[in-house]
């Protein structure tokens, strides 16, 4: 059967979050997470289902790709057909010609789980390996620590607090109490938490979001930002470790994260927090 390249519809989008909760599993390579859908879906689901592209054969979804910005294709694949050539080369094929609605004309990027066949082929076809970024992970097994600050679960009356934090945390952020209710509203959410951290004066100081891919799988912080006016006080490491105990509650096997390996900070706080560092990993791309 023919490999077939698909946009899903918001309703096919329940599809794409079921499988990616799926392919989830501890000793993966780092790959899209149902929690990168999550938040994206603060854009609301209709942006959400056009920037999603699938690949099926014989009905069967084998690839889920997020375009997480008009030139940046976010893939992976199912575990079994990682290595599968037919399927590696009708990617290549789709994310190469512009005409087919994946990826347009010029520099643009793409992500692909370590050792997919689809970045052997890639290379092959001339893309070259952008900056490293660092993955991290933490077992959920044993116990975690208390972080030693209060926090919070946040629901809808307290979304503003989350998003200031985040706002402040990240320059240029466009976060608004609107883009967190549509994300809440999006189908990974009801698998996900939205934590802050207090400090003792009662102020909110950090925030992250964690996402369960379902009991026994990893789960994935994205995002996590200290308020720029409360860092270098171990808040960073404090919301961590709460995400960390967030998702073990959830049933989540292990915790995941990934930062560009020149943030040495966050790599600092994330090691401090008891995740560990995987090997690098990198995006590939295509020259203007």
């Amino acid at each position: 059967m023919a490999i077939a390249l698909g946009k899903p519809d918001v309703d096919g989008l329940h599809e794409a979050v079921g499988v990616l909760r799926e392919w989830q599993y501890d000793g993966a390579p780092m790959q899209l997470h149902p929690g990168d859908l999550g938040w994206f879906w603060r854009s609301g689901a209709e942006a959400t289902a056009a920037a999603v592209r699938t690949w099926r054969r014989d009905g069967r979804l084998l690839a889920v790709g997020l375009l997480d910005g008009p030139r940046l294709l976010r893939l992976t694949l199912a575990p079994d057909v990682q290595r599968d050539g037919e399927l590696a080369r009708q990617v290549v094929d789709d994310v190469t010609e512009p005409e087919r609605g994946v990826l347009p004309e010029g520099k643009v990027n793409i992500e692909t789980p370590r050792g997919a066949l689809v970045q052997d082929l890639l290379g092959e076809d001339g893309w070259n390996a952008d900056e490293p970024w660092t993955p991290l992970r933490r077992d959920l097994t044993d116990p975690v620590p208390d972080p030693g600050v209060r926090i919070e679960v946040i629901g809808p009356e307290q979304a503003h607090v989350c998003v200031a934090v985040h706002r402040s945390a990240f320059a240029g952020s466009r976060f608004t109490d609107g883009r967190w209710h549509a994300m809440a509203a999006g189908a990974p959410y009801a698998d996900a938490r939205c934590l802050v951290a207090y400090d003792d004066r009662g102020n909110a100081v950090a925030a992250v979001t964690v996402w369960s891919a379902g009991p026994g799988r990893p789960g994935l912080l994205e995002p996590m930002g200290v308020h720029r006016e409360h860092r270098r006080r171990g808040y960073g490491e404090a919301i961590t470790l709460a995400a960390a105990a967030a998702l073990q509650e959830l049933g989540s096997s292990s915790a995941l994260v990934c930062t560009p390996s020149s943030h040495v900070g966050a790599v600092a706080t994330y090691t401090s927090a008891g995740f560990r560092q995987r090997p690098e990993v990198r995006d590939q791309f295509r020259g203007a």
